[in-house]
């Protein structure tokens, strides 16, 4: 191993350790049925990790902690299919190391662990909700994309330059307020796959997975098009601008 990839590789496994264990964690000690509030703090326990996290080895690594955002970045040109790999299997290391660490802490899986589930008879208004795989599938893609377009047009890009690190963790925060009653809204394998390691319980594990890819692919997508789109048209702006500058 190099010694460039290497501080890399172990700034993402940390990271996603972190994570796990803050997280998860906090789903687990949390639980389920308390309400908006509860969901809230589980929230910004993931938002306020992140974030943290990515301020701390964002210069390092970028601060990826979830193979999503790297598949994201990949596919954006921004980074080399090697070291791409490398960030996954660190981020998955990570994440089971940190729900094994989080287990041993909590005296088992008893509690679950913050494993991310399809909501069951979830209580809304004055009825009462099962998300479907569909659904949970629709809702995993999109918490996916919103966070792989905030990380390219904020981290990659550099528009928001040293405040990126709270752009991304907001963007987290936020999609775990929408869609944590309705999927636990893990938008990372690697969130999703190291509670379900450590716990046995792998149900919906393909949909955890592959769903938040398939919205990072489709924002990697969207932002290198609309790149390509703004230097045409500054490409096609140049010469009616020198034009139309009055000689002097």
């Amino acid at each position: 191993m190099s010694n460039r990839i290497a501080p890399k590789l172990l700034a993402e496994f940390i990271g996603t350790f972190a994570l796990i264990f803050i997280g998860a964690g906090s789903a687990a000690v949390i639980g389920e049925g308390a309400g908006l509030p509860g969901v809230a703090a589980i929230a910004f326990a993931h938002g306020l990790t992140v974030m943290a996290f990515a301020f701390a080895y964002g210069p390092v690594s970028g601060g990826h902690f979830n193979p999503t955002v790297t598949i994201g970045v990949l596919a954006a040109g921004a980074m080399r299919a090697g070291e791409a790999a490398g960030y996954i299997v660190s981020q998955l290391l990570g994440g089971v190391a940190g729900a094994l660490f989080l287990s041993a802490v909590l005296g088992g899986a008893q509690t679950g662990l913050g494993t991310p589930a399809l909501a069951h008879n979830l209580a809304l208004g004055a009825t009462f909700l099962t998300i479907t795989p569909a659904a949970g599938f629709m809702i995993e893609a999109v918490l996916g994309f919103f966070l792989v377009t905030v990380v390219l047009s904020t981290a990659v890009a550099g528009r928001a330059g040293s405040l990126a690190p709270l752009a991304i963790g907001m963007t987290l925060t936020l999609n775990i307020l929408m869609g944590g009653a309705l999927t636990g809204a893990a938008f990372n394998p690697a969130r999703a796959l190291g509670p379900m390691v450590a716990t046995g319980n792998f149900s919906d594990a393909w949909l955890y997975v592959t769903a938040p890819i398939v919205g990072a692919i489709v924002a990697a997508l969207l932002h290198t098009g609309l790149a390509r789109l703004a230097q045409e048209g500054m490409a096609s702006a140049g010469p009616d601008r020198t034009a139309q500058t009055p000689a002097k």
